[in-house]
């Protein structure tokens, strides 16, 4: 296994269980003690896991809001397989939502030049980079910014939202469970993806396998108001058919 591989399921481990042991892990893992520590000091310098003594636990038990760079660091790989899978719900024209995230930040880099779209975001990163393409309109979302996610969200952003009328909303969360539906850490920001979610006619919520252990504070909307779900293979058999059980159609690329 190499360390990323390895990284990553220490990272599953400690999302699913709350917490790892150094020994244990080293014993399940086969590999030194010392190559756990620094696997655990690479993970918590990533920003995900934080450092107790005689192992880890995830940062989400903290109540801590990773920031945009270092959430963009991790699952790399996953994020980019979603967004090419998301392309399949892209209309042939019109417009669509695009919610401020790492995964769909993914979904930006890989739009075909081809399709004639307006594209709406919450993000002047995101708005940047599609600004340079000649065949999307783009609309940017004003407001308040969040520092931790670059994300425009309050008054500003909300009253435009309550007059437009979308075909497709590409949505982000940080936390999803079949009891409290979509989650974020922040109200302000559930509710500008509230209003998204409500702005479309189909919604499609990209997230890696690793969201499906963790709730946050805030639910901006439940699996039934979701169309389609976009994940990667990572995601347990029986979770995503319970997933697809309560309302979208569960894609894992």
């Amino acid at each position: 296994m190499y360390a990323e591989e390895r990284q990553q399921e220490i990272l599953r481990r400690a999302r699913s269980a709350g917490r790892v042991d150094v020994v244990t892990l080293a014993a399940e893992l086969d590999v030194t003690t010392e190559t756990i520590r620094r696997d655990l000091t690479s993970l918590e310098r990533a920003g995900v896991l934080r450092r107790v003594h005689g192992g880890a636990i995830p940062v989400e038990r903290l109540g801590f809001e990773p920031a945009l760079a270092t959430r963009d660091e991790v699952m790399t790989g996953e994020k980019e397989r979603i967004a090419k899978a998301a392309l399949a719900e892209l209309p042939d024209d019109g417009s669509v939502i695009i919610d401020a995230g790492t995964t769909t930040g993914r979904l930006v880099q890989v739009l075909p030049a081809d399709r004639e779209l307006t594209v709406v975001v919450n993000s002047p990163p995101l708005a940047t980079a599609l600004a340079a393409r000649a065949n999307l309109h783009v609309i940017m979302l004003g407001g308040r910014l969040r520092g931790k996610t670059l994300a425009t969200v309050d008054d500003w952003a909300l009253r435009p939202l309550a007059h437009l009328n979308v075909d497709v909303a590409f949505m982000a969360t940080n936390g999803c469970s079949l009891s409290r539906g979509l989650t974020t850490p922040d109200p302000a920001e559930a509710a500008i993806k509230r209003a998204m979610v409500k702005a479309a006619q189909r919604s499609v919520l990209l997230a890696d396998h690793t969201k499906f252990t963790n709730t946050y504070l805030a639910t901006f909307a439940e699996l039934g108001e979701i169309d389609v779900l976009i994940t990667d293979t990572g995601l347990d058999d029986a979770l995503a058919a319970d997933l697809a059980a309560a309302g979208p159609e569960v894609i894992r690329a």
